[in-house]
């Protein structure tokens, strides 16, 4: 079990974060060339330019960090149960869950299964810098169980819930009572334990009963502390499915309205196909979207409407969505998401991906206060970035601006560019397989 680091020491480097939406507040972006972060016992307690700040911490430990220092990332919707099915060819939507999906999260009835993908899952986020993510587990509740074990285990930040699915195939479907007393059980097993947090999960509107979603709404009014995780507005064939099954809802976001399901704790992945009035609901609830550019494009399901978000003011993150999504990469994610958001006539500047990938998705989240900019008072959760993983990155950014490092980053970087990531102060994964 990793221990959290205790003590104060202090990481020297060059240090970038966005704690707030640049396209609201053009001063977010934060910047110190030579930079200090204070930490004592996992947590920052100062921040600063060196030279100005290291007087007043005299003699304590200082790790030189050669490279650029940002946030850890934070994924706002992810699959473990998916990961051995990630490049799985040949269908969109409906059909890949048919033919891929459904029979790999059958093999979760296998508790041991279920634990040995858990440690290789949240292995592989480090792996890419990624020290907080929203995750969805299987229909199985000791899916959870092995996620939050080994989340405890690395002593990382993980949202995740039980998946509700009682119209689900054979092997994957629960009952409502089975849903409701299988989620309760687990929220009073893992409340309050270590860095977790619980999010009620069905998984769409087409593989739940009216039942089953009455549940859902009901467990969110008795935990107002809990997150609702689902999907929404994805591909087209969902959607008109969708229409068919509640032909009075004014759209996809109402069916779930109807239920009590969206409220200001609500994540819904996706949103590539929503009306205005579902825009002006999310924004006026305080809802958000997980944006999901590289399993948009694997599955044929379109592009993200960053315009419409934000002439409405919907709050985003950004998600890899793996299995669907093909890198668990937010940094090549990111890089999509610019391409995605450049379909839509919408140049999404680099700095606000960066935001999107880690206080964007922190407070979609709801958990801001605690990671995703850096700041005084919150976790020590960062990664150190190489700007020269690759020969190409290394002459693309040489005596390039920040603006343009960050952006070649994004663009052509991927889990090479990861040098270290830490996790309350301490490495938890080094590319030099050696602790820092």
């Amino acid at each position: 079990m990793m221990q959290m680091a205790k003590g104060i020491k202090g990481f020297r480097g060059e240090i970038l974060s966005v704690s707030r939406d640049p396209h609201r507040h053009p001063d977010a972006v934060r910047y110190e060339p030579d930079g200090l972060l204070i930490v004592e016992d996992g947590l920052i307690v100062a921040r600063g330019d060196y030279a100005s700040l290291a007087p007043s911490y005299p003699g304590i430990p200082i790790d030189h960090l050669p490279g650029l220092v940002v946030p850890g990332f934070i994924d706002a919707h992810v699959h473990y149960a998916q990961m051995d099915h990630i490049a799985s060819h040949g269908e969109q939507l409906l059909d890949w869950l048919d033919r891929h999906i459904f029979p790999a999260e059958k093999a979760f009835a296998d508790r041991a299964h279920a634990a040995s993908l858990a440690n290789l899952f949240l292995d592989e986020l480090l792996r890419n810098g990624t020290t907080s993510a929203l995750v969805f587990p299987t229909v199985h509740a000791h899916s959870v169980d092995a996620l939050f074990d080994a989340a405890l285990d690395r002593n990382m930040r993980i949202l995740s819930g039980k998946i509700l699915m009682d119209l689900g195939p054979d092997g994957l479907a629960d009952m409502p009572e089975s849903g409701r007393d299988e989620s309760e059980a687990l929220i009073r097993r893992w409340r309050g334990r270590g860095r977790l947090g619980y999010a009620v999960t069905p998984r769409f509107a087409l593989t739940s009963s009216d039942a089953q979603l009455q549940v859902a709404g009901a467990l969110l009014a008795d935990h107002p502390d809990i997150l609702l995780h689902t999907h929404l507005a994805e591909n087209l064939r969902e959607c008109a499915a969708v229409a068919d099954r509640f032909p009075t809802a004014r759209d996809y976001l109402d069916v779930y309205d109807r239920f009590g399901l969206v409220g200001a704790r609500s994540v819904f992945a996706h949103g590539v196909h929503l009306s205005d009035h579902a825009c002006t609901r999310l924004a006026e609830s305080g809802a958000g979207i997980a944006v999901c550019p590289s399993s948009n494009l694997f599955l044929g399901s379109g592009f993200f409407n960053f315009g419409q978000a934000d002439a409405h003011g919907v709050r985003i993150g950004l998600g890899t969505d793996v299995g669907a999504g093909t890198s668990f990469s937010l940094l090549h994610t990111a890089g999509l998401a610019y391409q995605a958001a450049l379909s839509r006539d919408y140049p999404l500047d680099p700095f606000r991906a960066l935001y999107l990938a880690t206080a964007g998705s922190a407070t979609l989240l709801h958990i801001d206060d605690r990671v995703g900019g850096l700041e005084p008072g919150q976790e020590a959760d960062f990664v150190l970035l190489d700007c020269a993983a690759t020969p190409l990155l290394a002459r693309r950014t040489a005596k390039a601006t920040l603006a343009e490092r960050l952006f070649a980053l994004q663009i052509l970087g991927d889990d090479r560019a990861i040098a270290r990531t830490y996790i309350m102060g301490q490495c938890a994964w080094n590319r030099q397989g050696t602790a820092s």
